[in-house]
Protein backbone atom coordinates (compact mmCIF):
# COMPACT_ATOMS: atom_id res chain seq x y z
CA UNK A 1 0.00 0.00 0.00
CA UNK A 2 1.54 3.14 -1.10
CA UNK A 3 0.22 6.53 -0.36
CA UNK A 4 0.22 9.24 -2.90
CA UNK A 5 1.15 12.61 -1.56
CA UNK A 6 -0.03 14.40 -4.65
CA UNK A 7 -3.73 13.79 -3.85
CA UNK A 8 -3.68 15.95 -0.67
CA UNK A 9 -4.50 19.60 -0.99
CA UNK A 10 -1.45 21.75 -0.39
CA UNK A 11 -1.30 24.30 2.42
CA UNK A 12 -1.56 27.63 0.69
CA UNK A 13 -1.32 31.20 1.92
CA UNK A 14 -5.06 31.63 1.50
CA UNK A 15 -5.79 28.66 3.83
CA UNK A 16 -3.42 30.04 6.47
CA UNK A 17 -5.07 33.45 6.23
CA UNK A 18 -8.55 31.94 6.64
CA UNK A 19 -7.40 29.89 9.64
CA UNK A 20 -5.83 32.95 11.31
CA UNK A 21 -8.86 35.14 10.69
CA UNK A 22 -11.20 32.40 12.00
CA UNK A 23 -9.06 31.83 15.12
CA UNK A 24 -8.82 35.51 16.06
CA UNK A 25 -12.46 36.06 15.13
CA UNK A 26 -13.52 33.38 17.63
CA UNK A 27 -11.22 34.79 20.35
CA UNK A 28 -12.45 38.37 19.85
CA UNK A 29 -16.09 37.22 19.69
CA UNK A 30 -15.77 35.32 22.99
CA UNK A 31 -14.05 38.30 24.65
CA UNK A 32 -16.74 40.74 23.52
CA UNK A 33 -19.47 38.38 24.75
CA UNK A 34 -17.80 37.93 28.15
CA UNK A 35 -17.29 41.68 28.60
CA UNK A 36 -20.92 42.37 27.74
CA UNK A 37 -22.19 39.70 30.16
CA UNK A 38 -19.87 40.90 32.93
CA UNK A 39 -20.98 44.51 32.70
CA UNK A 40 -24.67 43.58 32.55
CA UNK A 41 -24.66 41.18 35.51
CA UNK A 42 -22.24 42.77 37.98
CA UNK A 43 -21.78 46.51 37.82
CA UNK A 44 -18.81 46.32 40.21
CA UNK A 45 -19.41 49.58 42.05
CA UNK A 46 -20.49 50.28 45.61
CA UNK A 47 -20.97 54.00 45.07
CA UNK A 48 -21.89 55.97 42.01
CA UNK A 49 -19.13 58.54 42.52
CA UNK A 50 -15.95 57.67 44.38
CA UNK A 51 -15.04 61.36 44.54
CA UNK A 52 -18.30 62.33 46.27
CA UNK A 53 -17.93 59.39 48.67
CA UNK A 54 -14.41 60.48 49.60
CA UNK A 55 -15.62 64.01 50.39
CA UNK A 56 -18.32 62.61 52.71
CA UNK A 57 -15.92 60.22 54.48
CA UNK A 58 -14.99 62.63 57.30
CA UNK A 59 -18.67 63.31 58.01
CA UNK A 60 -19.30 59.56 58.19
CA UNK A 61 -16.55 59.18 60.81
CA UNK A 62 -18.06 61.96 62.95
CA UNK A 63 -21.56 60.45 62.61
CA UNK A 64 -20.26 57.01 63.61
CA UNK A 65 -18.60 58.44 66.73
CA UNK A 66 -21.80 60.27 67.70
CA UNK A 67 -23.83 57.08 67.18
CA UNK A 68 -21.41 55.10 69.32
CA UNK A 69 -21.62 57.72 72.10
CA UNK A 70 -25.43 57.36 72.20
CA UNK A 71 -25.02 53.69 73.20
CA UNK A 72 -28.33 52.67 71.62
CA UNK A 73 -29.34 49.03 71.42
CA UNK A 74 -31.20 48.27 68.20
CA UNK A 75 -32.34 44.72 67.49
CA UNK A 76 -33.88 43.62 64.21
CA UNK A 77 -35.75 40.44 63.40
CA UNK A 78 -36.26 39.56 59.74
CA UNK A 79 -38.48 36.66 58.70
CA UNK A 80 -39.99 35.33 55.48
CA UNK A 81 -43.59 34.22 55.25
CA UNK A 82 -44.88 31.25 53.25
CA UNK A 83 -45.33 33.39 50.13
CA UNK A 84 -41.71 34.59 50.24
CA UNK A 85 -42.60 38.06 51.56
CA UNK A 86 -40.56 39.65 54.32
CA UNK A 87 -41.55 40.89 57.76
CA UNK A 88 -39.13 43.13 59.65
CA UNK A 89 -39.42 44.17 63.28
CA UNK A 90 -36.97 46.59 64.86
CA UNK A 91 -36.74 47.28 68.59
CA UNK A 92 -34.78 50.40 69.60
CA UNK A 93 -33.71 51.28 73.15
CA UNK A 94 -31.43 53.94 74.53
CA UNK A 95 -28.40 53.33 76.78
CA UNK A 96 -30.64 53.09 79.86
CA UNK A 97 -33.02 50.57 78.29
CA UNK A 98 -35.86 53.03 77.62
CA UNK A 99 -37.69 52.64 74.31
CA UNK A 100 -36.78 55.11 71.57
CA UNK A 101 -39.94 56.65 70.19
CA UNK A 102 -40.61 59.19 67.47
CA UNK A 103 -37.80 58.05 65.20
CA UNK A 104 -38.17 57.54 61.50
CA UNK A 105 -36.60 54.19 60.53
CA UNK A 106 -35.92 53.14 56.97
CA UNK A 107 -34.57 49.79 55.89
CA UNK A 108 -33.22 48.17 52.76
CA UNK A 109 -32.36 44.64 51.83
CA UNK A 110 -29.36 44.82 49.54
CA UNK A 111 -28.06 41.93 47.47
CA UNK A 112 -24.24 41.94 47.82
CA UNK A 113 -23.76 40.79 44.23
CA UNK A 114 -26.40 42.77 42.37
CA UNK A 115 -27.66 46.26 43.26
CA UNK A 116 -30.64 45.80 40.97
CA UNK A 117 -32.18 43.31 43.43
CA UNK A 118 -32.19 45.79 46.37
CA UNK A 119 -35.55 46.30 48.06
CA UNK A 120 -36.77 48.84 50.57
CA UNK A 121 -39.00 47.88 53.49
CA UNK A 122 -41.13 50.71 54.88
CA UNK A 123 -41.18 50.75 58.68
CA UNK A 124 -43.82 52.37 60.86
CA UNK A 125 -43.82 52.89 64.58
CA UNK A 126 -45.75 50.22 66.47
CA UNK A 127 -45.27 51.66 69.98
CA UNK A 128 -42.87 50.89 72.79
CA UNK A 129 -39.79 51.47 70.67
CA UNK A 130 -40.89 48.90 68.09
CA UNK A 131 -41.01 49.55 64.37
CA UNK A 132 -42.57 47.10 61.91
CA UNK A 133 -42.77 46.73 58.16
CA UNK A 134 -43.54 44.24 55.43
CA UNK A 135 -41.74 43.82 52.14
CA UNK A 136 -42.35 42.02 48.90
CA UNK A 137 -41.12 38.54 48.03
CA UNK A 138 -37.36 38.13 47.90
CA UNK A 139 -35.19 35.22 46.94
CA UNK A 140 -33.19 33.08 49.32
CA UNK A 141 -29.51 33.66 49.91
CA UNK A 142 -27.26 36.32 51.39
CA UNK A 143 -28.59 39.84 51.87
CA UNK A 144 -27.37 42.91 53.67
CA UNK A 145 -29.90 44.52 56.00
CA UNK A 146 -29.33 48.28 56.16
CA UNK A 147 -31.16 50.15 58.93
CA UNK A 148 -31.14 53.94 59.13
CA UNK A 149 -32.92 56.25 61.52
CA UNK A 150 -33.50 59.97 61.34
CA UNK A 151 -34.47 62.52 63.94
CA UNK A 152 -34.88 66.24 63.26
CA UNK A 153 -33.87 65.76 59.63
CA UNK A 154 -30.47 64.19 60.26
CA UNK A 155 -29.28 60.61 60.44
CA UNK A 156 -28.77 59.40 63.98
CA UNK A 157 -28.35 55.65 63.40
CA UNK A 158 -26.89 53.43 60.67
CA UNK A 159 -26.40 49.68 60.77
CA UNK A 160 -25.35 47.15 58.11
CA UNK A 161 -25.72 43.44 58.85
CA UNK A 162 -25.34 40.38 56.64
CA UNK A 163 -28.31 38.03 56.83
CA UNK A 164 -28.95 34.68 55.17
CA UNK A 165 -32.49 33.81 54.14
CA UNK A 166 -33.49 30.24 53.36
Amino acid sequence: MSREYGSEKPLTGRKVLVMLVAFFGVVIGVNVTMIKLATLTLPGTDVDSAYAASLAYEKEIVAAREQDARNWKVDAHLARDAGGGTALEVEARDGNGRPLIGLQFTSRLERPTDRRADQAIELSEAGGGRYRGKGSAIGPGQWELVLESEADGRRVFLSRNRVVLN
